[in-house]
Order: C-alpha cells, then sequence, then structure tokens
C-alpha cells in the first residue's frame, strides 16, 4: 500500500513522506510537481532513508500546473522521470496521454512509451483520464484517448476518480487492461465534473469490488491511495482521512484473500494434500 504525495496537497513532498511512516503505509508515490523537493531525486532519497519509506513510483509532471517542471518538452519530463525511478529503486512511472494541444507529442505518444519501456525496467503505466464537462458541453481534452485502453500499451494506469469523472464501468476498464494494468490509484467519486478524488468508500465507485478481483486474479502491482485532502480543517483531519483509506484498502485486501484461501477439510487445510493422512498411514 502506498501513499501518493499529492494526497497531503497543499502540505509538502517530506509532510507525505512523514505521514506516510506515521500510518504504517508501505511507501510512496511521488508526485512530480511544483515543490522543489518532488524535483530533487537526492532529496527524496535522504528522505525515503530518514523515514524508511521506499519510492516504488514515480508520477511524471504531465498536469497544467506542471507544464513546466524539469523542461517544457514532455519526452524530456519522462526521461527524467524515468532517471529518478531508476536512481530511487522505483518500479513504475505514471504518465498521461498528452493534452491535445500537444500534437506532435500526441502523434508520437504510444511509439514513443513503447520505445522508452523498451530501454528500461522501469514500467511507464499510462492513466486514464476523462472528458473534461462545462454545463452540458463536453471537451475532448486528451489524446490519442481518454480512455487508454483504446491504445496499445505495455502497461496500465486505472484511476478510480478518473473513471468517476468519465462516468464509466470501472470494472468493463479493468477488465479490458487485463494482465497488462500493473498500477492502481484508489480514490472514489460521485460522477461529477470534477476530479474528486474522495477517500475509498465515499463515493459510488466499486473500490472494493476491484480490490478484491485484483486479489483474486494474482494482481502484483501497487495499489496507491491518491486522494484529496485539501478540505481538511486540520493536519489531524487530514491524517484521519489518509488513514481511513489505508483501514479501508487492507481491509478489502485482506477479506479477498481470506475468500481465496482454500476450505479446511475435517479440520485440516486442502493446501497439505491431505499430509496429515500420508502420515498417519505411514505410522
Amino acid at each position: 500500500m502506498l501513499l501518493s504525495t499529492a494526497s497531503v496537497y497543499p502540505e509538502s513532498t517530506a509532510t507525505a513522506f512523514e505521514i506516510a511512516a506515521r500510518l504504517g503505509y508501505d511507501g510512496v508515490e511521488v508526485m512530480v510537481w511544483t515543490d522543489p523537493v518532488s524535483q530533487d531525486v537526492e532529496a527524496l532519497r535522504r528522505l525515503s532513508d530518514y523515514h524508511a519509506m521506499p519510492v516504488h513510483a514515480v508520477h511524471a509532471p504531465c498536469l497544467l500546473i506542471t507544464q513546466r517542471v524539469w523542461s517544457t518538452d514532455p519526452w524530456i519530463k519522462l526521461q527524467r522521470a524515468r532517471a529518478a525511478a531508476e536512481s530511487l529503486g522505483a518500479s513504475t512511472v505514471v504518465v498521461h496521454p498528452p493534452f491535445r494541444w500537444q500534437r506532435q507529442y500526441a502523434r508520437d505518444f504510444v511509439e514513443g512509451i513503447w520505445r522508452m519501456a523498451d530501454e528500461t525496467d522501469v514500467r511507464f503505466a499510462v492513466e486514464n483520464m476523462y472528458p473534461w464537462r462545462y454545463r452540458d458541453r463536453e471537451m475532448l481534452a486528451y489524446a490519442p484517448e481518454w480512455d487508454v485502453t483504446k491504445d496499445d500499451y505495455r502497461h496500465f494506469t486505472i484511476d478510480l476518480s478518473h473513471t468517476a469523472t468519465a462516468r464509466t464501468d470501472t470494472l468493463a476498464m479493468a477488465d479490458r487492461m487485463g494482465d497488462r494494468l500493473g498500477h492502481v490509484h484508489l480514490a472514489d467519486g460521485k460522477g461529477s465534473a470534477k476530479d474528486e478524488h474522495l477517500v475509498p468508500g465515499r463515493g459510488d465507485q466499486p473500490c472494493a469490488e476491484l480490490l478484491h478481483r485484483l486479489t483474486r486474479g494474482g494482481y502484483a502491482g501497487h495499489v496507491v491511495i491518491e486522494v484529496n485532502t485539501r478540505r481538511a480543517m486540520s493536519s489531524a483531519e487530514r491524517e484521519a482521512d489518509l488513514a481511513e483509506a489505508l483501514a479501508f484498502t487492507r481491509l478489502h485486501l485482506s477479506v479477498a484473500a481470506a475468500a481465496a484461501e482454500p476450505e479446511p477439510r475435517n479440520g485440516r487445510d486442502v493446501r497439505d494434500g491431505g499430509a496429515a493422512d500420508r502420515g498417519a498411514h505411514r505410522a
């Protein structure tokens, strides 16, 4: 279970490491944004070592507010994200599809992501997005598609706040991603035009169902809490939200894991292949 450093905004990247350690998360995903610490690999390494919080994923700076972070060239951003991931021992770089006005980048994006993925062991997990809406109007802001399953990528990130905003079927999207689903941003939403990133369980997304399905399917990627705590009235309230999100996720992962265990047979675990009986026969 990872904590996205974006989940503590407007507090700092350093605070995210501190909170993740205090609440018992297994590591962090670093959102590279305007906080200088998030852009500094050595500073991140020191935070990781001090708090014993490994960095398992790096979210490339591809938001509107990060258009000038690291570079204005989106490919250089991805190269630097890959280098940061390699240096920090992270397995995944999360990347959004291009904005439609990034025409050359969008034209070459699918092929370029494959090319970069072939150059490293780090996974480039392309994240599903959503149409932008204003009143009754809908704007397609991402290219080639906001629904990234319509294109061919080696790895995907599914974000449940984004599926809520897109008003699409989350479980069907996860099915389309199949074994290429390598990363999960766990949050909730109610289908608002705004990307809500609610604490799991506070919206209408199938957060628990997805966790159950992933566990039954042997999912080996990371689950990352990426929620919006900007409305928290205090640091204590923010931490309570992040603790609730962690507890929800661990509960449903453990419930699914327990349900997948073979049922006992006559007081013995069927996984032992009748070892107790074989022992009795040998005696």
